[in-house]
């Protein structure tokens, strides 16, 4: 890609922009290199005009340029727009090469020329054999799709009067698996033409216009969303996978980037998005290896591109309904759309939901002034304005941090006499030398007021009981949160408040009164395990849920050795 291939309206560049960084998001490789990719496909002479992929298209060839070039071109509403061109020694494809989902944009050949034509299956293989390409590929895939969602291309398109709760979710929904989404607000006869275009009234927002309307969805849940964009995968119920894991938090995505690395037939599910509730967080500062600091969302995109180049197969939004282990393995679980899995092995990594207030429309603002994350789409929300954070613990303080950059006044509840023995030292050290925040100890919301949006707050303070209602239209609850194992009870043990058991806590079940101890992480079900903060007894942060994850796979290779039937291919 050239500067002269960037579309007039999108030639100003931040310095952050992939776009800008054209040796990596669009790499050349070396001759040798390209000598050395030869052997995984095939060399093919096509004249101009040829299209290689189209936009939907699953399970693409990869290529590489010998001659000529490959113009990469999305569809617009003036037509198609051109914006990379691949020349010699430059490779076509970015994250979905890696997955099975639909592609976002096109390609064909922009002259005569000559490609190397890779099949699916053998650019897996190139990845693995050929590591220093694969690193140059990965990094480049990377860049590139963070290149489509800065520059909105490729993208979907929502419709929306205001942020509603369910334009909220519908553009975190897309934001957290990583969908390029161009937002177009309709308020004071902003959209009147393109609603009249499609035959839709401000009633039926927000809606979703897939591929320029040829779709349109009205306020459609997660999984019909996921399934007309083709973020759904297809699920063949004949398969047997060697390890099954439940949640996609920084557990299971540990776990899953280890399992299919180690040559297990891996799948992941998530009802969600990649990331759970460390996906939520603005800034992780603590995590071993970035001094820096990162997002919780940029942890968990690069954990899900890890497992996926290993050949994990990650199907979202798929929610486990319940578990079949009473004739022990295989394991069938089933999932929320109606399909059943079955695995040889089960990794429990479901987390837990965020806990709410005890009050009176408790939920009714979720989504419409009430979150339950902090991060840069929240933050665009309410700038300027003042907010509330509920909550003691790490969450809470790098949420107060964070929006204190953009929020007038970040207000801090809680019920405790300070933050000292529930948050870490060096975010109470930072809220204490702030100006923007205000600390509120033995304090809680007792009511919360407004029509669609939050409108007022009102606190008590505990000790005086005076209370006092204020104008506020934000509130961040970072408050804890309860297991995600309503779909476990029938199979594994759970403690008194819901978290599975494991290790120690199950000896002497009747299942560990024969053949063998139960393993650290192994449940009360013989080859079900669990991982992360649905476990009890677990410590509830982002590096011991990815060491449980990576632990729980050297256990689940224990389980498998004991299987009498060999394992099914990897």
């Amino acid at each position: 890609m050239t500067s002269a291939s960037i579309s007039p309206e999108r030639d100003r560049l931040e310095p952050t922009d992939p776009y800008v960084r054209q040796q990596q998001t669009f790499a050349k490789l070396s001759d040798e290199q390209v000598e050395r990719i030869k052997p995984f496909g095939s060399v093919e002479p096509l004249s101009k005009g040829t299209v290689l992929f189209e936009r939907g298209d699953r399970t693409v060839d990869f290529f590489v340029v010998l001659e000529g070039s490959i113009e990469i071109y999305e569809h617009r509403r003036d037509g198609l727009n051109v914006f990379t061109v691949h020349g010699e020694n430059q490779f076509t494809g970015e994250l979905d090469l890696f997955n099975d989902r639909q592609i976002l944009v096109g390609g064909r050949m922009g002259e005569d020329g000559t490609i190397i034509r890779v099949d699916r299956p053998s650019f897996r293989k190139l990845m693995v054999a050929e590591p220093d390409i694969g690193e140059i590929i990965t990094r480049a895939f990377i860049l590139r799709r963070v290149g489509l969602i800065s520059h909105k291309q490729g993208s979907v398109t929502l419709l929306t009067m205001e942020k509603s709760a369910d334009a909220v979710r519908i553009e975190r929904f897309l934001r957290r698996n990583g969908y390029p989404i161009e937002i177009l607000d309709c308020s004071a006869g902003a959209c009147d033409e393109v609603l009249a275009k499609y035959g839709l009234e401000t009633g039926d927002l927000p809606a979703v216009l897939i591929h320029l309307g040829e779709q349109v969805l009205t306020n459609p849940d997660n999984y019909a969303l996921a399934e007309a964009l083709g973020l759904a995968e297809a699920i063949d119920e004949d398969d047997l996978f060697d390890v099954a894991i439940v949640g996609a938090g920084p557990a299971g995505l540990s776990a899953a980037v280890y399992a299919a690395s180690e040559g297990l037939k891996t799948i992941l599910l998530e009802h969600d998005a990649p990331g759970g509730q460390a996906g939520t967080s603005s800034k992780i500062e603590n995590y071993l290896g970035f001094p820096t600091g990162i997002s919780g969302q940029a942890l968990a995109g690069r954990a899900q591109v890890q497992a996926q180049k290993f050949g994990a197969k990650i199907l979202l939004p798929h929610s486990a309904r319940q578990i079949d282990c009473a004739g022990g393995t295989p394991f069938g679980i089933d999932l929320c759309s109606g399909k059943r899995i079955a695995a040889k092995s089960v990794v429990v990594a479901s987390g837990a939901t965020y806990r709410t207030l005890g009050i009176d429309r408790a939920r009714a603002f979720d989504n419409a002034g009430v979150y339950y994350a902090a991060t840069a789409m929240e933050s665009a929300f309410c700038r300027d304005e003042e907010i509330i954070v509920v909550g003691g613990g790490n969450s809470a303080g790098q949420a107060a941090v964070f929006m204190s950059g953009h929020a007038s006044h970040v207000h801090i509840l809680v019920r405790g006499s300070g933050l000292g023995a529930t948050m870490s030292d060096y975010l109470v050290g930072r809220i204490e030398s702030s100006t923007n925040i205000t600390l509120h100890t033995q304090t809680e919301i007792t009511a919360l007021a407004g029509g669609h949006h939050l409108e007022s707050v009102t606190w008590t303070d505990n000790q005086s009981g005076k209370s006092e209602t204020r104008p506020i239209r934000h509130v961040f609850l970072m408050i804890g949160a309860m297991p995600n194992t309503d779909w476990l009870e029938d199979c594994v043990g759970l403690d008194d408040k819901g978290f599975v058991r494991t290790g120690l806590d199950v000896v002497g079940d009747k299942a560990w009164q024969a053949e063998r101890d139960p393993m650290m992480l192994e449940t009360t079900v013989p080859g079900v395990f669990a991982v992360g903060d649905v476990r009890a007894g677990s410590i509830k942060r982002v590096a011991s849920g990815v060491g449980e994850g990576s632990m729980s796979i050297s256990q689940v290779h224990q389980f498998l050795a004991t299987l009498p039937a060999p394992r099914g291919p990897a």
